[in-house]
This record gives C-alpha cells, structure tokens and sequence, in this order.
C-alpha cells in the first residue's frame, strides 16, 4: 500500500501533516508521537521579531468545535533557526515553515531569514489569521493586498539559489468566494494553497457578560467547520491547476480521505491533536486500513474523485 504524495516537489510518505499552531515548533511533541511517521509538520508560526499574543484566556471549547485567540505568539525566525530547526531535521518528516507579518516587508523578512538555514522543506504563508493584531486575516481578505504580499514572498522565495522552496499559501474561509481568493494567490506565485484556517467567532459567558476569550473574539476550528473547509477545498480545487492541502475539522482517517476525494492533495490535522496528541499517526493508520480494505494500491485511486452528477 503506497499512502505517498508529492505536493510542489515534495515527496510526503503520506498525506498527512501536523497543522500550524497545534504541535508548537514539533519538537514539543517528539515525547507524544514519533513524528517520523508524519507525513509533514507545519511549525507554529513565525514572525521577524518573537510576539507575546494575546491575553488569557485563549482557548474556548464550543460544540464539536474550539475557539483560540492565542494571536500568533512565537519566539521569532531567528531563535527558531537557532533553538528549534536544528531538532526537527533529526527527523525524517517534511518541516513546512508557517510565516506571517504585520506588513508585507515583514513576511519578506521571516522568509528570507529562512532561506539561509537548512531543514526547511517549503514555506506557508498565513494570510488568514483572525486573531493578529496586524497582517493576518487583513492580508488574505483583501484582494490587492493577497496579490502584493503572495507576490513579493514568492520573489523573496526565489532570491537565494541555495533554496528556491516553494510557497504555499493558506487562505482564509473569511470571504465572499474562496474561488476567487484562490485564483489571485495562484496567479502572484503561490505553488500551492492550504485551506481553510478558522472561522472568526465568538463565545459569551452570560453571568459575565463577557467574551469568554481574553480576546472579543477568537477562531472557530474542529468538527463544526469541516463541511465548510470541504466545500471550500473542492471550490478551490476547481479554480486553480496548483496542489490544493485540506485543513478543517479532521479528526478520522474518513475525515481525511473526503479531502482527497475533492480534490486534496494532501492535508492537515489541527484541533484534533489538542484532544489526542496522537491522532495524526491514528488518522494515517486508519487510511491505510480503509485503503486495504477496499483494495486501493494508491492515493491517486481517491484524489479528486468526487462524482458530481
């Protein structure tokens, strides 16, 4: 059983990944789960300089679903380079580093930062954040400026010769048509795109009055989002010709074989992970029995089969 995929050049031994801001830097996580079985992990994500985030509390349960409004906090590229990535390439998994910034220079920055340290096998770039105080979501709703930061990360992406990685984007399911979001990240150079991040959302205590977030409102991640995250995939899948990555509710190995199915490559296991460090291994096992089981040899059996008539 071959459960292996290649997504802009790189081969993943399987389809699934950690998603960014659920298992830290990844090394946090190496005494819970072998990471060498994963098929990738995206670190939590980077900006210039470290940021402390936002005020507890961060994390919210809803039904079937969270919300977190942690606000991007990190130690900065530059002590991630130094403390973190030199841990993560002991391990035979894809590092996919998730970059972010409060203007356009800033993403620049983080990314070309990178280019210079070895481990890294592609960049994600988060457009989509609801919870930064700055960049985020702003850039990834608004179309022009999607088009100038995706535009000048590619050409960063490109400056050193030593690393030319490709760049994935991750978009935000917080617009009118992903199609569309999709179709300009794809046109400014993205290699592939990840989708969906969270829904902005909120929660109230009623004795309080008060948002149950130290932050007024937070991101919706879990069970509860993944038909929109399906749907938003296979309308993306539809409107570009790049490697789309489905991220949104996954907690089964049927979870994530319904990405595939409409048009993943490959795909991200996020909230799941809070409630069982462990579940991505189990998510990949239960592919592999569900493809034995039904006698398929290969992933290319499943991806963007979706019979639509």
């Amino acid at each position: 059983m071959d459960l292996s995929v290649t997504v802009t050049g790189i081969r993943l031994k399987n389809p699934v990944l950690a998603a960014s801001g659920t298992v830290g830097y990844g090394v946090e996580f190496a005494e819970l789960v072998d990471l060498n079985q994963l098929g990738g992990v995206v670190v939590k994500g980077l900006s210039a300089q470290p940021l402390a985030g936002l005020p507890a509390p961060r994390l919210c349960e809803t039904p079937a679903g969270m919300l977190n409004a942690v606000g991007l906090q990190n130690i900065g590229v530059r002590r991630f380079i130094a403390e973190k990535l030199p841990a993560l390439r002991q391990y035979d998994t894809a590092i996919i580093a998730n970059v972010f910034g409060g203007t356009t220079e800033e993403y620049v920055e983080v990314i070309e930062e990178l280019n210079g340290a070895e481990g890294v096998a592609a960049y994600e770039l988060n457009v989509s954040s609801p919870n930064a105080r700055r960049g985020g979501m702003h850039f990834g709703a608004d179309p022009e400026l999607l088009r100038e930061v995706v535009s000048a990360a590619k050409q960063a992406c490109l400056g050193r010769q030593a690393a030319r990685r490709p760049l994935w984007v991750k978009l935000t399911p917080n617009v009118g048509d992903i199609r569309q979001f999709a179709r300009i990240a794809e046109q400014a150079g993205a290699d592939a795109l990840s989708l969906i991040n969270t829904l902005k959302a909120m929660a109230v205590d009623l004795a309080t009055r008060r948002s149950k977030l130290g932050h007024l409102t937070g991101g919706l991640s879990g069970p509860a989002i993944k038909p929109v995250a399906l749907r938003m995939v296979w309308e993306a899948a539809q409107a570009v010709s790049i490697p789309v990555v489905g991220v949104g509710g996954i907690t089964r190995g049927t979870d994530a074989l319904e990405f595939l199915v409409v048009g993943a490559q490959a795909v991200q296991v996020g909230t799941a992970n809070f409630v069982e460090p462990s579940a991505a291994a189990r998510i990949i096992a239960e592919i592999r029995n569900y493809c034995e089981i039904n006698g398929i040899k290969s992933l290319q059996g499943i991806i963007g089969t979706l019979q639509t008539s």
